[in-house]
């Protein structure tokens, strides 16, 4: 029998979570969430991913509020 990870990071890009969390929150409300220029002025998802994979902390951030709403984005997608 084949086992679900249990870590809701495995196996999803970080395109993918941006993009989870805008479809769920909105640039606005996800620049309230999080408090980095990237979200704030003129946001988009590559320069998130630009961003984001060159700062350790504010990735960090936008992952844990992936995983802190991921059934809910979950729900959302369903």
């Amino acid at each position: 029998m084949e086992q679900k990870p249990k870590d809701p990071l495995h196996g999803i890009t970080l395109e993918a979570i941006i993009n989870a969390l805008v479809a769920h929150f909105g640039w606005a409300e996800l620049g309230y969430r999080i408090r980095i220029n990237c979200f704030l002025e003129d946001p988009s998802v590559g320069s998130s991913l630009k961003f984001l994979r060159k700062t350790p902390w504010a990735r960090k951030k936008v992952e844990d509020l992936y995983v802190k709403h991921h059934k809910e984005m979950a729900a959302d997608k369903a």
